[in-house]
């Protein structure tokens, strides 16, 4: 059990994520997936927390581990293409982290997301969630749009606005 992290978790406010990526900001990523999957089938579902919850911590939960939990219960899964997206953001432990359905990760490497995720980190390091987050969409959306361009059908089955937990 790493106690230091824990601490960090449990000292830290919960609207630290509300405040980093307020209204104005959830307006543009929202705005961003929009465009991001007008032009592929996928569909991206961007999650931002702050501190984890007490029995993830307690459990010693990685962000990759929150990111597989968060996949699973806001049903990005449950796509008619097996084409979700999340793009999970864990600010206190200051982590990225993508996971992409089976039907995605037939086709993109799992070092392509990852790729993706240490850009944002570095932004995010630097303060600058905005262009961190927006870069990210857009690189997700072009990946995609490679591999899974838009049909003719193109319904959007997960909500684009941004989740602040």
């Amino acid at each position: 059990m790493n106690f230091g992290r824990i601490f960090k978790h449990l000292l830290t406010p919960p609207w630290l994520a509300a405040r980093r990526f307020g209204p104005a900001l959830s307006a543009e990523i929202g705005a961003a997936v929009e465009v991001a999957e007008a032009g592929q089938r996928g569909e991206i579902r961007f999650v931002v927390e702050g501190p984890m919850p007490w029995a993830d911590l307690r459990r010693g939960r990685t962000a990759r581990q929150r990111a597989a939990e968060l996949f699973a219960r806001l049903g990005v899964w449950d796509t008619e293409g097996n084409s979700g997206v999340l793009i999970y953001v864990q600010l206190v432990d200051r982590q990225v982290e993508i996971l992409a359905d089976r039907g995605i990760a037939a086709k993109v490497v799992q070092a392509e997301w990852d790729a993706i995720c240490r850009g944002m980190e570095a932004a995010f390091k630097a303060g600058d969630y905005r262009d961190g987050a927006l870069g990210a969409i857009r690189q997700a959306g072009n990946l995609l749009a490679g591999h899974f361009p838009a049909g003719e059908r193109n319904p959007n089955e997960l909500p684009d606005r941004p989740l602040i937990l």
